[in-house]
């Protein structure tokens, strides 16, 4: 297992020793994190891309807290969906936390019926056919009936752990496509699934496979209330 600090204004990787749980972090660790969490962020101008740095706090700390339960990859890529964004804007970052990098940008499909062209509604439920909101680990790629794809198991309960069951995977799809926004002004909308645009699609996944965390956001209240990660 991974945690950072910061040296000389530098991210620093080093090994740490077994903690469990999502509980009990002190303060002084909660202001070290937030402070890792600024230096990243600033040196990475992830700014710039359009992503928030309210948005990365929130992912960086529930990283943070996962971690400390080892059950991610050593390669701290961290993907951040913005359901707050339109579709029609690049709002999925992949980024890379040692080296404060911003890998890859792109347009991401939500579910059909968690709205048009702005998501509104998310949903836990089979066969809602909705996107669900919260922190994901990345789990093995495959081939399916979306060709190359990637599983995913919610790590919330009551807001996306029924994500196996639901078959929620990123994969590629045409109606994902940038071209679709041109004629339709938003993106097509998939059955639950994060679905990329193809061409990028198996790049993607193999960056992020095989343990890596994916914290998909929205301004729920609900969710930012009652997220045993996030609180």
């Amino acid at each position: 297992m991974l945690i950072f600090s910061v040296s000389n204004n530098m991210l620093v990787a080093k090994k740490n020793v077994p903690n469990s749980g999502f509980h009990g972090i002190s303060t002084s660790e909660k202001n070290k994190t937030s402070e890792i969490s600024h230096s990243i962020f600033t040196r990475g101008l992830f700014n710039q891309a359009g992503l928030s740095e309210e948005i990365f706090n929130m992912a960086f700390n529930g990283f943070s807290k996962i971690n400390k339960k080892e059950i991610l990859s050593t390669d701290s890529i961290i993907t951040i969906i913005d359901y707050s964004k339109p579709s029609n804007e690049k709002r999925l970052f992949v980024i890379d936390l040692k080296s404060a990098k911003l890998i890859h940008q792109s347009v991401v499909a939500h579910g059909r019926n968690t709205g048009e062209k702005y998501a509104r509604i998310f949903s836990n439920k089979l066969n809602s056919h909705m996107s669900s909101i919260g922190f994901y680990i990345t789990k093995k790629s495959y081939m399916g009936e979306n060709g190359y794809s990637l599983r995913l198991d919610g790590l919330e309960r009551g807001f996306n752990d029924n994500a196996m069951k639901r078959s929620l995977v990123i994969h590629g799809a045409d109606y994902a496509d940038e071209s679709v926004i041109n004629s339709k002004g938003y993106l097509g909308r998939s059955y639950g699934c994060p679905a990329l645009p193809r061409e990028i699609s198996k790049q993607v996944i193999e960056k992020i496979k095989d343990g890596n965390i994916i914290f998909a956001y929205y301004p729920d209240e609900n969710y930012l209330k009652q997220s045993s990660i996030l609180n």
